[in-house]
């Protein structure tokens, strides 16, 4: 692994905390130590120059030289002219731990989740506390429904048909019609994106997504050797000319879009741009997967448009995928793929091999609570909507140089930094102890650096602390710098 040229990379295995109170080189020294003795940094690995990683961390070039200086010195680190500083042969602890772990642009995301919970107030994902009809739903299965459950084998790689075929009747009256054969049950909308990917992509493949996007699309896409290639939207979402342009040239396999609510702008695609969407991938023969697991709305309520799926001309292939995560809870690993039934039989082939069917348990429960997802939708669109009037009341007070559009549903607000590199300020806001996306990990090209993702599905009292620590981060991100050549001390 060769981490010379891309900091970022480095910077998001940092552990926790490891600025701490002392001095900042030590705490620098300290964490590239941990992570070479557990494996993260094998012996060999080239790291970024002392500069690099400065303006990544947003810190003073002498901070790094220094730090560098005592991992050198205790034999941890290796450098020699004209090769930079690289991991020494015999540093570690000789860890065992398998082929290295492909690095994504969602690390930090994925790191936050498997690392759990600590003194960071995490803003690097969007989900809110479980709705509390699933403890009347639990109930209730355990009391009706577990002896029948009981009774049978447990494996259900297409779903519980019970569950399908609420699915269909939901899918149908949001206007594309749909039987239970044409629905498939995944553990979440990720492991319905990622057998999609597992279907259609191999090395050399191509991706066209939204720019910006979320980022945990492209690991899953990369995982199987193919490229993501972005498409700028504009208000109604993604910007037809420009599709057409990047269809034409790439030629790619697939077509990755998030219509309702697009993650992270909030935004509402169009029911015209959506068909004009189907017809321009139709011409070029290229499958569309749709994700409307960002279903929950904003303010009044209003008609969604139909899916893609439902505006696609004959022959177009659309897969339309959804989730339970967003609406009731992430903790419900619950999702779907709807697609025409040959594909949906060939898409559960593959999701036998995977899991041989989700939980069932879990799709028992969602049986339960589909009938009542409208009422769960609205619900949590008037909770969405009064933390967001709290988040942004707080921002407009704290940071009145911040700026923003309002979004038409979903649960962030996508940010723009006023002339800042938004990845150096998330180091900063880090080491105030709160974790914020930044915006050129949203984009395949790396664009959208000044912007950060700022959910609001959090409760008030921490969107309160929250901004407070972001407010103490921006006065000395804005005091200290950063300037990638700069000598003087930062933060």
């Amino acid at each position: 692994m060769d981490l010379s040229r891309n900091p970022e990379r480095l910077v998001e295995l940092l552990p926790d905390g490891w600025a701490g109170s002392g001095a900042l080189f030590r705490g620098l020294a300290a964490a590239l130590r941990h992570l070479v003795d557990e494996g993260e940094l094998a012996p060999g690995v080239r790291l970024p120059s002392e500069r690099r990683l400065a303006a990544a961390l947003a810190l003073s070039r002498s901070t790094v030289v220094a730090a560098y200086d005592e991992l050198r010195a205790d034999g941890t680190l290796a450098s020699r002219r004209g090769s930079g500083t690289r991991v020494a042969k015999r540093a570690g602890g000789g860890r065992r731990l398998g082929h290295e772990l492909r690095r994504g642009q969602a690390d930090s995301v994925f790191a936050r989740l498997s690392r759990g919970p600590g003194s960071v107030i995490s803003l690097a994902y969007a989900a809110d506390a479980g709705a509390p009809e699933l403890a009347e739903a639990l109930r209730d299965v355990i009391a009706d429904d577990l002896p029948h459950l009981l009774s049978d084998a447990g494996y259900h790689p297409r779903g519980l048909y019970a569950l399908r075929e609420q699915i269909a009747v939901h899918i149908s009256g949001l206007g594309l019609p749909t039987s239970p054969d044409e629905v498939v049950v995944t553990t979440g909308a990720h492991q319905a994106i990622a057998l999609t990917a597992q279907m259609y992509l191999r090395p050399g493949s191509t991706v066209v997504v939204e720019s910006p996007s979320w980022p945990g699309c492209f690991d899953l896409f990369s995982a199987h050797g193919a490229r993501t290639v972005g498409v700028p939207l504009d208000e109604e979402g993604m910007r037809p000319d420009l599709l057409a342009a990047a269809l034409a040239e790439h030629e790619p396999d697939l077509l990755f879009v998030m219509p309702s609510f697009h993650n992270p702008t909030g935004r509402l695609m169009s029911a015209s741009r959506r068909r004009r969407i189907a017809e321009l991938a139709r011409q070029h023969d290229v499958a569309v997967v749709e994700d409307l697991a960002y279903s929950g709305r904003i303010g009044t309520r209003g008609e969604l448009p139909p899916p893609l799926g439902a505006l696609a001309p004959r022959g177009g292939e659309v897969l339309t995928i959804g989730s339970l995560s967003k609406s009731v809870w992430g903790g419900l690993r619950v999702g779907w793929l709807r697609a025409e039934e040959p594909v949906a039989a060939r898409f559960a082939r593959h999701k036998a091999l995977a899991d041989l069917g989700t939980p069932v348990l879990d799709q028992a429960v969602a049986v339960r609570l589909l009938p009542r997802l409208a009422e769960l939708e609205q619900t949590q669109a008037q909770s969405a909507a009064r933390r967001l009037r709290h988040l942004t009341g707080l921002l407009e007070q704290s940071l009145p140089d911040w700026r923003w559009e309002p979004p038409v549903g979903g649960s962030a607000l996508w940010i723009e930094l006023p002339e800042a590199d938004a990845g150096a300020f998330a180091q900063v806001a880090l080491r105030h102890e709160v974790e914020v996306v930044a915006g050129r990990t949203t984009d395949p090209s790396g664009r959208h650096d000044s912007f950060i993702r700022l959910p609001f599905t959090y409760p008030p009292d921490v969107l309160t602390e929250a901004v407070h620590r972001l407010t103490r981060a921006w006065a000395d991100f804005r005091r200290h710098g950063p300037a990638p050549e700069q000598e003087s001390p930062l933060v």
